[in-house]
């Protein structure tokens, strides 16, 4: 009679998953951790304190499925359907872009630009999943939001969210832009479009082909959304209004170009925590005029 088989540690496969990942992933113990936790459905803690109780055999063959699909490239985040942003768990799926740290930053200038309390109206274009929209609206519920994205999918993930997280106030609006929006004006839009660079023969520049292109690539040189986006905001603004857009790091300076030849003032460009370039503001003032250069601050240094 054939031995049976020790079942397996959650110890031995840790251990697997991050040799597997070993190659692949900067992050493979994190991967792997992240991984478990989510097929076990038990706190990281656990692995350390638990590291040598059995694993049934379904649940590490699927943990093994996920860490060779996450060798493969796909993104942690897909695999477990969810993604931490400003202290929410949210749902992202395929048709969603995965919120970045570094977008944080787009929230934070957004917050200083609506005063609490205030029903300050807010437009955030190209929402995904929600992120930027539901961390302002948590942040100042006060606030009158819309959201647009032109992917349905993707703003049923985002009103799945809010609903999930009991954060109302927001208005979802299917469509391009601003194509949903005419006669509309606020006090600030917002917009974390695509702008990665493709190659020259078309390809992207990128490797992250496991999220929606539409939501990641933007032209040769990333600037396809931006350029639409500053070329239509100043008649969606109320006076004073602002205009915030995160861009790639090299993309700083074009952007404070095309802001001061549309008219915008007061344009400044802020860093994430990495020390990139990654967000500009701008400020539309209906009587700015001859404006080019003027009030523009920041350096490509």
């Amino acid at each position: 009679m054939p031995r049976k088989t020790d079942p397996v540690t959650i110890r031995e496969l840790l251990q697997q998953g991050c040799a597997t990942l070993a190659d692949s992933s900067d992050s493979a113990r994190l991967d792997a951790e992240i991984l478990l936790e989510h097929v076990l459905e038990a706190p990281r803690v656990a692995f350390y304190t638990r590291d040598a109780d059995p694993v049934a055999t379904d649940a590490g063959e699927h943990f093994l499925r996920l860490v060779e699909q996450r060798r493969c490239g796909r993104p942690v985040a897909q695999l477990i359907g969810r993604r931490e942003f400003w202290s929410m768990t949210l749902d992202v799926t395929t048709d969603t872009l995965i919120p970045r740290p570094e977008t944080e930053l787009l929230v934070e200038r957004g917050l200083l630009r609506i005063q609490p309390q205030t029903a300050a109206s807010v437009l955030e274009l190209g929402t995904g999943c929600g992120a930027i929209a539901l961390a302002i609206a948590k942040e100042r519920p006060a606030a009158v939001l819309t959201a647009t994205d032109i992917s349905e999918a993707a703003l049923k993930v985002a009103d799945g969210n809010a609903r999930r997280l009991n954060i109302g106030g927001i208005c979802w609006r299917r469509g391009p832009w601003f194509e949903q929006l005419r006669g509309s004006r606020f006090d600030i839009i917002l917009s974390n479009p695509p702008y990665v660079a493709t190659t020259p023969n078309g390809c992207p520049a990128s490797a992250a082909v496991h999220e929606p292109s539409i939501a990641l690539f933007a032209g040769a040189d990333g600037l396809d959304a931006i350029r639409p986006i500053i070329g239509q905001a100043d008649a969606h603004l109320r006076a004073g209004g602002w205009l915030l857009l995160e861009h790639a790091t090299d993309q700083a300076k074009v952007v404070r170009s095309l802001l001061a030849e549309r008219g915008f003032d007061s344009i400044a460009t802020y860093r994430d925590l990495s020390g990139h370039q990654r967000v500009t503001e701008a400020c539309w003032n209906q009587d700015t005029t001859n404006s080019i250069n003027r009030g523009v601050q920041g350096s490509d240094d």
